[in-house]
């Protein structure tokens, strides 16, 4: 699967159900006792699940990073998702975010959800094929969906299922109980943080594309048109530090994701 880093994982996620915990509605936190998260992360979601209920809540990655990170919210075990070092029934509920979209055998990883939980299984996963950016730099919208488009061209494993996420459920025997949408939306705005004037700085100097080149050329996009579409990026981001500087960047980005839950069959 692939690998990211904890200022990648916090930067993303930043902000993910400050504003609204609904559609965690259907996992019925406030009845659990034990609670698995798998593929952690830096504990995100973690220490959401811990705020809402009176469980355990444990944490588990293969990454020890990011568990080091993750351990400042609830306990943390290291552990495959495909391979969990729990017994059987060992939980109530276990959950993901964004882990799925990941891995290249995801009702593998359910199935094995599963064995360990008692009762639910929940996968909170993105669409990233359907993210939309809204920007006061008129262009960036626009080479925000292009290189997107490229870079998930690259990438084999599903990024977009987080809406379609029922049918891997189903396929791993579970009875699917519900599917709820979150949008987490993300701006920029005055005044701007460093690490917005950091990400302006890398659009502005390429550095971002630089380092999906080798990503966004494993699909259809040519070396001739990257080149071209880093040119214009590079463009676009001295465009958003021109803004920037008279105070006038804005840019709300809005990630789809569905929250999944499925019960295990007896």
């Amino acid at each position: 699967m692939r690998e990211f880093s904890e200022d990648y994982l916090s930067r993303t996620r930043q902000g993910m159900w400050d504003d609204s915990r609904e559609a965690l509605a259907p996992l019925e936190l406030e009845s659990r006792e034990r609670i698995l998260d798998v593929g952690c992360g830096t504990g995100e979601l973690s220490r959401v699940l811990a705020a809402e209920s009176e469980a355990d809540v444990i944490g588990c990655d293969v990454d020890p990073r990011l568990l080091e990170a993750a351990g400042d919210h609830v306990p943390v075990v290291a552990g495959d998702a495909y391979q969990l070092p729990f017994p059987d029934d060992a939980f109530d509920l276990v959950v993901c975010q964004a882990l799925l979209i990941n891995l290249p055998e995801p009702a593998a990883a359910i199935t094995e959800f599963a064995r360990v939980s008692s009762d639910l299984v929940a996968a909170v996963e993105p669409n990233n094929a359907a993210v939309s950016v809204d920007s006061s730099v008129e262009t960036e919208g626009d080479l925000e969906r292009q290189a997107r488009r490229a870079y998930l061209d690259g990438i084999e494993t599903d990024v977009a299922l987080g809406a379609d996420a029922r049918e891997t459920f189903e396929t791993a025997g579970l009875e699917v109980l519900e599917t709820r949408q979150y949008d987490h939306v993300r701006t920029i705005e005055p005044p701007y943080d460093e690490r917005s004037v950091v990400a302006a700085r890398r659009k502005a100097s390429g550095a971002g594309l630089a380092d999906d080149r080798e990503t966004m050329l494993s699909g259809e996009l040519t070396e001739s048109e990257y080149d071209e579409l880093r040119s214009d990026w590079r463009e676009m981001g001295r465009d958003v530090i021109d803004q920037m500087a008279s105070r006038e960047y804005e840019r709300e980005e809005c990630v789809p994701f569905f929250v999944t839950v499925g019960r295990v069959r007896s």
